[in-house]
């Protein structure tokens, strides 16, 4: 847990979660480690400024069911399940209009509430997620991360696309996969990391490069043109400007990656003159992405395992944050139960 406003985390009892009657109570199995939970461990000015401790932190898990409160008819005790991690308010004008990924009010397990690096978390009958029995806990563990990428890609019109993935961290690999079991005819990966450019090689790129030489293979298989999409993955400001200056007249560029501080851009050259459509993706689609995904992994189209690299038990939070920041990790994952 983030016991304090300092560096690091500490591993402690903390008492069991009480749920409401419309929440369930969940035994942890699985949990993914995040971006998000290095700023945390870090206590980076992000974290200073938006977390409260104490709390637990972590947003990504898996696990069982094991009680439901007066009111929830549709999750049993027993269920195998995982959830949608971000708690909106259902009633504003963004959760009315289908649109509750970008609902203001959303409070986030593990940053804003307590989260799942723990053996049992409290949850919104409403956020979970059933998992088919044959999806494991540690695939059902990284739903959340997955359903980012999923929501990244699909917003796109992939099948025959010329698709470049700029950074290829665990989302940016995930994407890889997705675009190849969704019918892109081409996908090029760039990254800076040997380690993850072998791992998106792994998930279905054509082409992996480093920054340097991405313009050279995407005017190779274009003809010049650009990519019809590209998937801006790294908020690096130099692979933000390599997405606009890459990506075709009148193409896409879908922007996850978030700089870690405002960037100058040209909008009249690099936006507005070549007729970009620029997408913003945050969180998952409720509950569009989720169909999505389980549709896809039922078919056998996208397998994320060999992006999971490192596994660890909770108590050795300190050496995952640590696989993460080497960067030779792909999916770190903490094995709880």
């Amino acid at each position: 847990m983030k016991e304090t406003a300092t560096p690091g985390f500490t591993l402690k009892d903390v008492p069991m979660p009480t749920i409401r009657d419309d929440e369930v109570l969940i035994r942890v199995r699985r949990a993914g480690v995040c971006g998000t939970d290095v700023h945390i461990y870090e206590w980076d000015a992000w974290a200073s400024g938006r977390c409260h401790p104490p709390f637990v932190v972590g947003h990504e898990f898996a696990g069982d069911v094991a009680r439901v409160g007066s009111l929830v008819t549709d999750v049993a005790v027993g269920d195998r399940v995982t959830a949608e991690g971000h708690i909106v308010d259902g009633r504003c004008l963004l959760c009315r209009t289908g649109n509750s990924h970008a609902c203001p009010y959303t409070k986030v397990i593990g940053v804003d509430r307590d989260g799942c690096f723990a053996e049992y978390i409290a949850m919104p009958a409403t956020n979970v997620w059933h998992l088919d029995d044959n999806i494991s806990y540690e695939i059902g563990g990284i739903h959340d991360p997955m359903g980012n990428a999923f929501h990244t890609v699909l917003t796109a019109e992939i099948p025959g696309a010329t698709v470049l993935v700029t950074g290829c961290g665990p989302i940016g690999i995930f994407a890889v996969g997705i675009c190849r079991a969704a019918g892109a005819a081409r996908i090029i990966a760039s990254d800076v990391n040997d380690t993850r450019l072998a791992l998106a090689k792994t998930m279905g790129a054509h082409d992996v490069v480093h920054p340097g030489e991405v313009e050279e293979v995407v005017k190779r298989h274009t003809g010049g043109l650009g990519v019809d999409v590209v998937l801006e993955m790294s908020g690096v400001p130099a692979a933000i400007h390599q997405a606009f200056a890459l990506v075709r007249r009148a193409g896409r560029v879908q922007m996850l990656g978030v700089p870690a501080s405002p960037m100058s851009f040209d909008f009249a050259t690099e936006l507005v003159f070549k007729g970009v459509t620029v997408y913003g993706v945050t969180g998952r689609r409720m509950y569009e992405t989720w169909h999505q995904m389980t549709r896809f992994l039922r078919a056998h189209e996208f397998d994320p395992t060999p992006v999971i690299t490192h596994r660890f038990p909770l108590e050795c939070a300190d050496d995952a944050i640590r696989a993460i920041k080497t960067g030779e990790a792909g999916k770190v994952i903490f094995e709880i139960a």
